[in-house]
């Protein structure tokens, strides 16, 4: 079985190493990562300039790119074989709620789910200033790996893996969750560059979220490893169900 790592955070980021780490002990290993952090980066691929290729070492390689480009290239051209799997993380920071929208380690995974490759993100809950441990995400992601694999899931999903900012003894189990909704505080910092040009900086924390019961963010509150299934269909089919009732050729009439 063969594996693709990739993360936002970079390839030299301690997640990555310690996601290598672990699932080298059961699987082949291919790592193909941004060669600096792209945090944030969302689902972006590279298309107005060129991408370039390093190698550190054996089996790991390093992308001018975002976490999308990653793995599109390393699984067009760069792997010797198709991957069995797509692993991108362990990303330092949550990704709940509309995270998953601005995340670029959720989008290396969705990237995966797009070329017919199951694929789960992974992410720590880390607080400003608090280190991280990344051995329980990890051993999890190895479990998690061969629970993937050994079923036949439908590849247009990916699973969006989220643990508390708690030591390991104090993890209370395992939910399987829905998507919930973060509330963010947004300051836009305005400033005049050398020239005295006008120029902002998008800025901002968040908040909390929706006391949504069975939510990946209620879940992480209460000390549980979140695991939600997230799909590429984005359709609202109960909006689109209603909409059924009226005839869009209205529209078109005077």
């Amino acid at each position: 079985m063969l594996i693709l790592i990739t993360n936002d955070d970079g390839i030299n980021a301690e997640g990555i190493k310690s996601l290598a780490g672990e699932l080298g002990k059961d699987f082949h290993l291919e790592v193909v990562a941004p060669d600096q952090e792209r945090s944030a980066s969302s689902h972006s691929i590279t298309l107005n300039r060129d991408l370039s290729v390093s190698e550190p070492k054996p089996h790991w390689r390093a992308i001018t790119g975002t976490s999308a480009d990653c793995v599109n290239l390393a699984v067009n051209k760069l792997l010797p074989q198709k991957p069995d799997l797509v692993v991108s993380g362990i990303n330092r920071g949550a990704n709940l709620g509309c995270d998953v929208f601005y995340s670029g380690t959720v989008a290396g995974a969705r990237e995966a789910a797009i070329l017919g490759i199951p694929a789960f993100a992974v992410s720590v809950d880390v607080h400003a200033g608090n280190p991280a441990d990344y051995q329980p995400a990890a051993e999890f992601a190895r479990k998690f790996a061969h629970y993937l694999l050994d079923r036949k899931l439908n590849h247009r999903l990916i699973f969006n893996l989220n643990f508390p900012g708690i030591p390991r003894e104090k993890i209370k189990g395992a939910r399987f969750t829905r998507q919930g909704i973060r509330i963010y505080s947004t300051r836009v910092l305005e400033r005049n560059d050398h020239s005295g040009n006008k120029c902002y900086s998008l800025n901002g924390a968040v908040l909390g979220g929706h006391k949504i019961e069975d939510s990946d963010i209620v879940a992480i509150e209460q000390g549980y490893i979140s695991i939600s299934p997230l799909g590429l269909d984005f359709t609202d089919y109960d909006t689109l169900n209603q909409l059924k009732e009226f005839d869009p050729e209205t529209l078109l009439k005077k």
